[in-house]
C-alpha cells in the first residue's frame, strides 16, 4: 500500500505528539505500519530518556540538578560522567542519520545541538559540569562510552566541533590513562578509548587495543559467549560491553589499515550466534531472564540484538520485523512501568520500575543510562526494510503459540 508522504508526515507528527502512557500500539500482523508507529514509539522513548541529562547539562546545570540515587557514598565522584557517555552511546546511531526536514529530522536536530553543546560542557575545564576522567577507577568505564558515541557518530557529533571543544575531549581521553583496567571486560574500556583517539586523533595504543583483543580470544567459551575475564558468568555483560566494543575496536583497527580481517569475522560470527541466543531469551509477554549483575540497566542488555540488526547481519532465519517487535515490546514494558521515572524525569534504579536492591553498590543514577544502547536499532532510517512490514513473532512467541519453529544449534 503507498502512503502519501505529506499524510506519512502529518500522522508521524502525531504519533510523536502523545504521551508514552497513551499510545497504543497496532500489533496487527496486517497492519504495514507497525514498524513506523513502533520506531515513533522507540524515539520519544529515547528523548523521554535523554531530556533531564542534555538539557540541563547543556546549560551546565547536571551536577547541579541531577539527583544521586545510590548505595554508596561516593557515586557523585562518577555519575555524571555516567549519564552523558552511556546516553550518548546509545542515542549515536540515531543522531548520525544527521537533521533533515521530516519531523523526526527535526527532533534529532534539536538533540544533535544538545549532545554537541554536552560535549563542550563536559570536557571544559573551566566549566560547571566538566567531568570526572581520571581520579579513580570507574572514569575508564565511561571515557569509554563516550569514545564509542564518538565513533558511532563521527559526521555528526565530532566533525562540526570546534577546535577547542575537539582538544579538551583528546585530553580529557588522555587523562584517563593513568587508569590501570581490571582484569576483565575492563580491558576493552581502554581499548575503546584508544580507538577513538586513533581516529580522531591520529594515534591511539595499540599495545592496549591489542592486548584487549587477544585476551578475549583467550576467554572465548564457546557458542558465542565470552567470559568476563577467564571466568565465564551468567549475567549481561557479552552485550553490555564485551562483543559491540570488541566489533568496534576491531573495525576501527581496520578502518585505520591494520589487517584485522579474519579477527573480525571471527568476532562477528560469534556475535551473530550471541544475537540469536538474545533474540530467543525474549518471552512471548516482552520479559526476559533477571539473571546476574547491573540489571539495572534495564534493556541496554539487548544492545548487542539490537547492533547486530543495526549492521544488517542478523542470524540466519531472524527476520528484522520479528526482532523490531521483539525489541519494541520489551522496551514498552519496561519504560511504562510506574517508578521507572521520578517526579523529574530522571531514571530511577529498577529493572522493572522502581527496585533500589537491584542496584549494586557501583549503582547510581548516572549509571542507569546503559539502557540507552537498545536503542541502536534508531540508526536505521525509517526507509529501511527493519521498519516497513508488519510485526512478526519472534522466537519465544512462536514457539508458545504451538507454531511449528526450526531446532537451534550451537556454534563452534
Amino acid at each position: 500500500m503507498n502512503i502519501n508522504p505529506v499524510m506519512r508526515h502529518k500522522f508521524f507528527c502525531l504519533i510523536l505528539s502523545l504521551p508514552l502512557s497513551g499510545m497504543v500500539m497496532a500489533q496487527s500482523p496486517t497492519d504495514n505500519e507497525a514498524g513506523q508507529k513502533e520506531r515513533a514509539y522507540l524515539v520519544k522513548s529515547l528523548v523521554k530518556i535523554a531530556n533531564p541529562v542534555l538539557i540541563t547539562l547543556s546549560k551546565n546545570e547536571l551536577k547541579q540538578q541531577m539527583p544521586v540515587e545510590a548505595k554508596t557514598g561516593d557515586r557523585k565522584n562518577y555519575t555524571y560522567l555516567e549519564a552523558f557517555g552511556r546516553l550518548l552511546a546509545g542515542m549515536a546511531p540515531w543522531l548520525e542519520l544527521g537533521p533533515d526536514q521530516t519531523p523526526e529530522g527535526i527532533l534529532r536536530k534539536k538533540y544533535i545541538e544538545l549532545a554537541r553543546m554536552g560535549l563542550h560542557n563536559a570536557t571544559d575545564p573551566n566549566g560547571a559540569d566538566f567531568m570526572n576522567f581520571n581520579k579513580g577507577a570507574q572514569p575508564v568505564v565511561d571515557a569509554s562510552f563516550l569514545a564509542q558515541a564518538l565513533l558511532r557518530a563521527p559526521h555528526q557529533l565530532w566533525d562540526p566541533l570546534d577546535a577547542p571543544t575537539k582538544a579538551n575531549i583528546i585530553a580529557a581521553f588522555k587523562s584517563s590513562r593513568v587508569i590501570t583496567p581490571g582484569y576483565n571486560n575492563w580491558l576493552l574500556f581502554s581499548a575503546t578509548i584508544e580507538a577513538a583517539l586513533l581516529k580522531f586523533d591520529n594515534y591511539g595504543d595499540r599495545m592496549r587495543m591489542d592486548y584487549a583483543i587477544k585476551q578475549h580470544q583467550l576467554w572465548y567459551k564457546g557458542d558465542g559467549l565470552y567470559g568476563d575475564g577467564a571466568d565465564f558468568h551468567w549475567d549481561y555483560y557479552n552485550s553490555f560491553v564485551i562483543q559491540p566494543m570488541l566489533l568496534e575496536v576491531l573495525q576501527t583497527l581496520q578502518d585505520a589499515g591494520v589487517d584485522q580481517k579474519a579477527t573480525y569475522n571471527t568476532a562477528l560470527k560469534r556475535a551473530r550466534r550471541y544475537a540469536a541466543i538474545q533474540e530467543r531469551l525474549i518471552s512471548p509477554e516482552g520479559t526476559y531472564p533477571p539473571i546476574g549483575r547491573s540489571l539495572a540497566y534495564r534493556f541496554g542488555a539487548f544492545q548487542l540484538l539490537s547492533k547486530i540488526a543495526l549492521m544488517h547481519t542478523l542470524p540466519d532465519g531472524i527476520k528484522p520485523e520479528q526482532v523490531r517487535a521483539a525489541l519494541y515490546t520489551l522496551v514498552k514494558r519496561q519504560i511504562e512501568a510506574p517508578g521507572t521515572f521520578d517526579e523529574k524525569g530522571w531514571l530511577q534504579v529498577g529493572l522493572y520500575g522502581h527496585q533500589p536492591d537491584i542496584g549494586e553498590g557501583y549503582i547510581s543514577t548516572g549509571s542507569l543510562y546503559l539502557c540507552s544502547e537498545v536503542f541502536l536499532i534508531l540508526g536505521l532510517p525509517p526507509s529501511d526494510e527493519f521498519w516497513q512490514k508488519a510485526d512478526e513473532d519472534w522466537t519465544a512467541k512462536r514457539v508458545w503459540k504451538g507454531t511449528d519453529t526450526e531446532t537451534d544449534h550451537a556454534i563452534d
